[in-house]
Formats: structure tokens, sequence, C-alpha cells
């Protein structure tokens, strides 16, 4: 996966080795016993070994799989994030590991819509194992089990990180608070939210009356430079199951708002600990992106999306060798840049803002109907 080939496939990957006919490569993947779960779980370790800090954030984002046919496990037509569009597509849940030193995938999960649970002949020829073809997972289902995987095996971070689709779950965000771990996730604008005596309200309608004040700053480097939004802080108590914040937490909204579009606004969902800055949280609201450079590298140079494979456990062999790969490079781009820089120069920067960033908000009228 990490040699000179043009596509990484079972035809040209063997043509690579010296193989006349890719049958020993389609072995690996198809026929051979090694499990793709215990290599998974050492990618994870791996990762942590030599990227793991305790500030670290969980991003959970989805990539898709354009396809032809109609046999590929989980293809079907759904909505494709590169393409914008509805296409005929597999689409896979992500989990990656980002800290000031270097950026990780480390799990992965299939999503299977309602064209495929509940098909037991067409699961049973993709070998889609049992459990899982007997109930569909939502895709923020599947990101809250990978949380909680990472968080069993102790995977040191402090934030989870992710859009919409993963930030209106409660659930998500309910088990992140009982486990003291820190979130800021987008939420839709009609998402419900308290603040003040006015009762539940939708999250656009809270922003129009609550007293704001936005200060510029930049959320990371894109591909024009840095990213320079307008950006306000409030705090508010966003429902949950996991009922009221523990002590020295609190539920906040962070607003987004665009400087060429000032009608272009993005909300976020923020549990984090009481005093955390502005610029702390905006850091972390932009180390989402960092997935999308994860897909794109772990796509065009380790194969991610090159497979050729059509069934459940060679489709996952495929997608654990890859973020193996993926991983590898990773690590070793940043034990490069730790040897060329100054110890310094790779160290989390400080924050010299103070402790309390945003003062007390005057709470919003009570709106009439």
């Amino acid at each position: 996966l990490l040699g000179p080939v043009e596509r990484k496939n079972t035809w040209q990957i063997a043509a690579y080795l010296g193989h006349t006919a890719p049958d020993k490569v389609k072995d690996l993947l198809r026929r051979t016993t090694w499990s793709w779960s215990r290599l998974r779980d050492r990618v994870r370790e791996f990762t942590v070994e030599h990227l793991g800090d305790p500030e670290a954030v969980l991003v959970l984002d989805e990539t898709a799989f354009l396809k032809k046919g109609d046999k590929s496990v989980g293809v079907a037509p759904q909505y494709a994030g590169i393409t914008g569009q509805t296409e005929n597509c597999q689409v896979a849940v992500f989990l990656a590991y980002v800290t000031p030193y270097g950026r990780a995938l480390i799990d992965f999960a299939l999503y299977l819509g309602r064209l495929w649970v509940g098909e037991a002949l067409r699961c049973g020829e993709a070998g889609v194992p049992r459990e899982r073809a007997r109930k569909v997972l939502t895709k923020p289902e599947l990101g809250r089990i990978m949380v909680e995987r990472a968080r069993c095996a102790r995977v040191p971070f402090a934030w989870v990180a992710a859009d919409s689709v993963y930030g209106q779950d409660r659930k998500l965000r309910a088990c992140l608070q009982r486990h003291g771990k820190g979130y800021v996730m987008a939420v839709p604008c009609d998402e419900t939210v308290t603040a003040g005596p006015a009762g539940p309200m939708r999250v656009d309608k809270l922003v129009q009356e609550l007293p704001l004040v936005f200060e510029r700053r930049s959320c990371g480097q894109g591909a024009k430079g840095e990213r320079f939004y307008d950006w306000a802080l409030a705090q508010v108590s966003w429902p949950s199951p996991a009922g009221e914040v523990r002590r020295g937490w609190c539920h906040l909204l962070l607003v987004r708002r665009s400087i060429s579009d000032p009608g272009e606004v993005a909300y976020f969902a923020v549990h984090a600990r009481t005093g955390t800055t502005v610029a702390t949280l905006v850091k972390i609201a932009g180390l989402r992106w960092g997935v999308e450079d994860c897909f794109e590298t772990a796509k065009s140079d380790c194969g991610l999306d090159q497979y050729e494979v059509r069934k459940w456990e060679p489709w996952h062999r495929h997608i654990a060798l890859a973020i193996a790969a993926f991983a590898f490079l990773s690590v070793s781009a940043t034990r490069t840049a730790r040897l060329t820089q100054p110890r310094e120069d790779t160290q989390p920067p400080t924050d010299p803002e103070p402790a309390i960033a945003w003062p007390p908000l005057t709470p919003p009228p009570i709106l009439s109907p």
C-alpha cells in the first residue's frame, strides 16, 4: 500500500510485487485467517504510543466510497460528502486522533442502511454478521460506539469534535458529559437550547435575542491560509439525558459567523471546564477539519478507497491495512519534524488569555407567542 503503485488494487499491487496473477493478494483479503479488528486495535495502540497526548481531540466524520452496481456490502444511493449529492456509494464512519504532533485514523465502521438491514439473503451473500444485519445503526450510534471503545481502551483524550450529524445526538453528548470529556460539536439551527427564564427555544432564535459580542479569530490553516471567522460565546444549558453538569464544568454555545457573509452562521454545542477560553474552543472547533486531511492522504497515498472487494470481511481487512499504512506515514512525519525542529516548537501553544473569557450574559426576554 505504501509502494509507488498508481492504484492500490489487487491487480496493480500484485504486479508491483512481481506476481503474474493477483491470487495471492486476493487471498490475503478473502481467504487467509487474521483479525482485522485486532489490527485496528494495534493501529490505535501504535498511534497513542507515538502521538498520544492528554489534551488530544477525537474527531468523528464519515466519508463515501463511490461504487458501481449493487453487490458491494453497504452500497446504496445515499448522500456522499465528497460530491455533495446523492450517489451510489458505500459510507463509513471514522474516528481520527488529533494532537499537536500529528493525526491518524484509529477506528472505523461501515454504515448499513435500510436497503441492507433486514435483507437476510443480501446480507448473507455479502458476509454481514448477523448482529449487524438485524438493526440499522445510525451514524451517530456508530460514532458513539467508537468513542466509547477508545475510552475503554484508555486512549488519552480531552475533547470530541464533530459536525452536526453527530453533534445533534444527545446520547453521545450525554455519554461524554458523564465521563468528564469535553466536546465542541456543531448542531443544526433547530436544535433546542435554554438560556435564562425564556425556556427551551431554537438555537438560531436564541442567538437573535442574546447580546453577543463577536471577536475575530482564526480556527487554523486551510487550503487558502488562515481561516478567520467572527466568534461569540454564551452560557446556556443543553438538554441532556445525563442531567445537570458536574461541578467545575459548564454548557456553552459557540457561534461562528462568516466575515464575508454575516448571514452565514454556524452553532456549536460545548461542554467544557469552567474557565475554558474562547481561543481554546475555537482551536478545537477548527481541528475538526483535520479529519478531511486524513481522508485525503489515506485515499491518495494509502489506497483507502482503491479496493476491489465486495464482502464484509475483505472490506474491513483492506480498510484496517490502509489506516495502518496511514498511521505509519503520520508517525514517520512526526518523528522527522521532531528531529528537525527545536523541541519547544513541537509543544502545544500556551494561551495568554485570562481564565474567564466571557462576561455573564443578560438572560433574553420571555418571547410572546
